[in-house]
This record gives structure tokens, C-alpha cells and sequence, in this order.
């Protein structure tokens, strides 16, 4: 059975990851294909997003049936074929499961829509009011959060595009055919389950208007989400100790995440949060242009650490996803230090307490693609936001710089192989073009070059199964209000870890705070760095830029 806190876990988005025939489309086959080069980087599970049968209008993530694969991804025996393959690489398969909503395709909400009351039950339906929706809530992908069903006269309730109708988890029923699918998973021998949004399944029994906002307080980390959660646990993946699982939680709290995650609690592993992901929205609104507040992403980052460490709590830590533009395009340098300051993300995530998770091609030092036509973008959201934004009287101009910096898109673009056509990643018409830099970047030339970022991610994911101060350690940060410098320690019986990284292309001065002078008597040495010649003097080090170096310290 794998430790959780000594792994490392891989997401995989099928769709843009290999194409095995040649459609243009990610598939199961492909994955398998790539399953050597995964071992050979030493991650413990992939994750992977939904390859259900779906019309695809946000992704896979608006799911028709959650026991069927889409044909386009493959089929249930290449499915049992990769987890057979993998479990004998010793990769567990973590599956994305999307419980707050389905497609409004799927059977139970066409049933619903025939006015069948048992599966209208399923789904949050409501009356309007004096010929308005029924609440002012906001969809999080734009516009209003109620669609209007004129043959029923009544509105159903969709946090995210309309054809992803929310599902009314207070319905015992309901939640019994969701555990009927985890389960209908465990037995194919899925080891993870990572949990889409799944802090939003509770809603308040008497949905009011929010005067103030656009209806999140009401449902975020609603009133019996403890209690379901629980319950999802004792009736599904609780029953095997050896399941991992992951929570998405939406604009959650450190309480409530200690709470997911304290193993007394018997609810979930771990739980992503993306507080430290808003740190360049400017007055809190994701479509506009700002340099990343570095202060702020400390400060943040700092909190969650300190908060999850003393309520117990365990925290999935990451820079990118699905979801998330490239990290080296939004706090590196994608350009001049682009090896330096990927590897500098990479430790900085990698030391922390938590698991940390890594989004396919981040390893390689994938970059944003910079489309510069919106026919470039598949991303709803992202069209969305550019009709938002053009009707608000933006210039065309900027908003497609908004978008090469903040749509989903930016991490969705094709996974780059070699410097073949297409980046090797299809030999037909890739559904979403791959980045144009995918000669410089791709596997292939990393794997040949030994001070590539890949060998340095390859490096953390051992150094963490190596060293127990890494999985287990305490956290302290150290110097937080310092510019450029993030720096912190971890602490485990008689060791120390001391993490420095310079987040900018100019050198910076780091000097070890007065109180941990005495670790000027312990035994040390440079664990991982990614400057060929570090200092080995921890006192003062003239930091160059985005140099990143992690001390180990013992007291022998």
C-alpha cells in the first residue's frame, strides 16, 4: 500500500496527451503507449480527467454516462488494459469523478424534462419568481445560474454552463446511485478518486438572493457537505484502505479543509484549494491583466501551510492543472530563464508539506501557446469571457492578451513529444493546435539532456521517497516579508531542510535570520539546486536569478 504523503501524483488530460490513431484526439491507447516514460519519472498515480461519454461542451466535465468510456478516449478494455499495466509499474489509476452536476444529455435529466418526478428530483428544480429566475444567483462560467424549462414551467439550477444541470444531493436516492459509480470503479481496481468541485454538493434547503454576491456563500462548503462526504467514504472508497482520494475545493476555508482531510474524520486524504492562484486577478475578477502579487503568494501560501499543518489537515499542492494557465508563462520566465525558473517552481511546490501534483508537459516546462485568433480557443469559458469582455467595450486586442494569459486553454494544448510534426503528439489534425515551440520544447530533447527540467522534477519525486523530513516534516516559512525571496523550513527530529528560492530575474540577497545561526554546526548538504555551483555557505548567498537550493541540515 502506497503512503500518500510520500507520493507524487501525475494528471493526465486524455484528450490532449497522445492520440494513438490518428484522430486527432488524446486517447486510452495513447496513454498506455506512454506508460514507460511516466515510470522512468517516478510518479506513484495518474490522474485522469473524464473519458466518459459526453457532448464535450466543457471538456468531458459535463458527463452523459458515468459508466460508459467515449468511444473517441477508447474502450472499457483498454481501459482494464491500462490499469492492469500500470498497477504492474506500481501506478495506481486515480479517476476524476463529477458529482456536483451532469450533462443535461444524461438519461436522468432527459427523464427529468418528460416531468418524471422521480429523476426531477435528482436535479434542482424550482418555480420563478414574479417571472424572474428563482435566486440571482451567478453561473462561474458567466450569466445567470437558473435555466428556464418552458414545458415545465419551472427553472433548474447550473453553477456552470447550462447544460450541466447541478444535482440535488439532499435526495437520498440520488446519492445512492452516485456510490453505485465509485464503486462500479473500485472494482475495475481504480486506486484514486479525485472529486470535481465537490465542496459545492450542498445547497441550503431555501434558496434566498445574495445581496451582496453572486450566490457562492449559500452553497460553498454548504450546510451538510461533512455529512455527505462521510457518507461517500463509509459506502464506496472507506472500504479499502489503499484508495487515495482528492477533493476540488471551490473558494473553500482552512477549517473546513482540516475538517475534509483529519484522518479522524474519515472523509478525504487530501484537498486541492486556489486561493494561491488568484494572486494576479486584479480586484479579484480573473479576466484582467496584472503582474502576480509575490507578497500576497507567499502570504498565502505561508497560511495554508501553517493552517492545514496544525489542524492535521493534508493539502494537495500544485501549480497547474487543466484548468490553470503554464506556470513557468505566469510566475517564471518562459523565455530567458526558462530551465532556472521552472526548476524553481518545481522545488518550491515539491518541498512543501503535502502531495504535490504534476499537470502533464509541466515536467518538460511546457509554456503558454499565445494564440492570437479567438477560432484558436475551444475553451467555453474562455469564448464566453471574450463576448463578456467585447460587450463591456474592451479592445479586441486586449482581451486576447487576456486570454493568452488567463484561459483553460493555455494548459489544454497538445502534449509536445518530439519536434516532429504536431509535436508528435498526432499524426492527423490535433483538436486544439499544439504551442508553435514544440521544437524546443518536447520529451524527447529533455530526455537527452541530463540538466533538463524533466531530470529535476524526476529528482524531487525520489528525494521525497528517500527523505522522510519531506512527507512528514514540519513547516516554517522564514524572511516573508523579503521582495524576491521565498524561503522555509521543515523540520523533522534532528534534521532541518532549509528551502530558498529567488522568484525573479535578478540576483537577491539571502541572509539566514539571527535565530538559526546555530545551524552553522550542523552537518550539511545541498539536496537538490538548480545552478551547477550553488554556495555551500547558508549565512549569506548572493542568490542569481531564480536560483532555487534546499539545504539539508542535521544536528549529529
Amino acid at each position: 500500500m502506497k503512503d500518500f504523503k510520500k507520493s507524487t501524483i501525475y494528471q493526465i488530460y486524455p484528450k490532449s496527451f497522445k492520440d494513438s490513431n490518428g484522430d486527432g484526439w488524446g486517447d486510452l491507447k495513447g496513454v498506455i503507449e506512454k506508460l514507460p516514460y511516466l515510470k522512468q519519472l517516478g510518479v506513484d498515480y495518474i490522474w485522469l480527467t473524464p473519458f466518459y461519454v459526453s457532448p464535450q461542451n466543457d471538456n468531458g466535465y459535463d458527463i452523459q454516462d458515468y459508466y460508459e468510456i467515449d468511444p473517441r478516449f477508447g474502450t472499457m478494455r483498454d481501459f482494464e488494459k491500462l490499469v492492469f499495466l500500470a498497477n504492474q509499474m506500481e501506478i495506481g489509476i486515480m479517476l476524476d469523478m463529477v458529482f456536483n452536476h451532469t450533462s443535461t444529455n444524461h438519461p436522468w435529466f432527459q427523464k427529468a424534462l418528460q416531468g418524471d418526478q422521480k429523476y426531477k428530483n435528482y436535479y434542482i428544480f424550482r418555480k420563478g419568481k414574479n417571472g424572474n429566475p428563482p435566486t440571482n444567483w451567478t453561473s462561474k462560467f458567466g450569466g445567470g445560474a437558473w435555466e428556464y424549462v418552458k414545458e415545465l414551467d419551472e427553472y433548474y439550477l447550473h453553477l456552470f454552463d447550462k447544460t450541466q444541470a447541478d444535482l440535488n444531493w439532499s435526495n437520498p436516492e440520488l446519492r445512492q446511485q452516485i456510490y453505485e459509480v465509485v464503486n462500479f470503479w473500485m472494482k475495475k481496481g481504480v486506486q484514486g478518486f479525485r472529486f470535481d468541485v465537490i465542496n459545492l454538493i450542498s445547497k441550503p434547503e431555501n434558496l434566498k438572493d445574495d445581496i451582496e454576491g453572486d450566490g457562492r456563500c449559500f452553497y460553498t462548503d454548504g450546510p451538510t457537505i461533512h455529512q455527505y462526504l462521510k457518507e461517500l467514504n463509509q459506502q464506496t472508497f472507506g472500504k479499502n484502505k489503499g484508495i487515495v482520494t482528492v477533493g476540488e475545493m471551490s473558494s473553500t476555508t482552512i477549517d473546513h479543509c482540516v475538517q475534509y482531510t483529519h484522518p479522524k474524520n474519515k472523509e478525504l486524504s487530501m484537498v486541492f484549494n486556489f486561493h494561491h492562484l488568484k494572486v494576479d486577478y486584479k480586484k479579484e475578477d480573473k479576466w484582467t491583466l496584472m503582474d502576480f502579487d509575490f507578497l500576497q503568494l507567499k502570504k498565502i501560501l505561508n497560511h495554508w501551510q501553517m493552517g492545514m499543518q496544525e489542524g492535521n489537515g493534508w493539502s494537495a499542492v500544485f501549480w497547474c492543472n487543466h484548468d490553470q494557465p503554464r506556470i513557468v508563462s505566469r510566475f517564471g520566465d518562459d523565455k530567458k530563464y526558462h530551465k532556472e525558473s521552472a526548476k524553481m517552481l518545481a522545488t518550491c511546490i515539491h518541498m512543501f508539506r503535502g502531495t504535490p501534483y504534476i499537470y502533464q508537459g509541466e515536467e518538460i516546462g511546457m509554456t503558454n501557446p499565445y494564440f492570437e485568433q479567438i477560432d484558436e480557443y475551444r475553451d467555453v469559458e474562455s469564448i464566453n469571457y471574450y463576448h463578456i469582455l467585447r460587450e463591456k467595450g474592451k479592445d479586441k486586442k486586449e482581451i486576447m492578451k487576456i486570454l493568452q494569459t488567463k484561459s483553460r486553454d493555455n494548459s489544454r494544448t497538445p502534449m509536445q513529444w518530439n519536434a516532429k510534426k504536431h509535436g508528435g503528439f498526432t499524426t492527423g489534425t490535433p483538436w486544439i493546435a499544439v504551442s508553435k515551440n514544440f521544437n524546443d520544447i518536447n520529451v524527447e530533447k529533455a530526455l537527452q539532456d541530463q540538466d533538463s527540467i524533466f531530470y529535476h522534477y524526476q529528482k524531487l519525486i525520489a528525494l521525497r521517497k528517500k527523505w522522510d523530513i519531506i512527507a512528514y516534516g514540519e513547516y516554517q516559512p522564514i524572511l516573508e516579508e523579503h521582495p524576491t525571496i521565498f524561503a522555509y523550513l521543515r523540520h523533522f527530529k534532528q534534521e532541518k531542510l532549509l528551502v530558498i528560492n529567488n522568484f525573479y530575474a535578478k540576483e537577491a540577497l539571502f541572509e539566514l535570520p539571527l535565530e538559526f545561526k546555530k545551524f552553522n554546526r550542523y552537518q550539511k548538504q545541498i539536496l537538490i539546486s538548480n545552478y551547477k555551483d550553488s554556495s555551500q555557505e547558508i549565512n549569506r548567498i548572493k542568490l542569481r536569478p531564480y536560483e532555487s537550493i534546499v539545504y539539508h541540515l542535521e544536528n549529529v
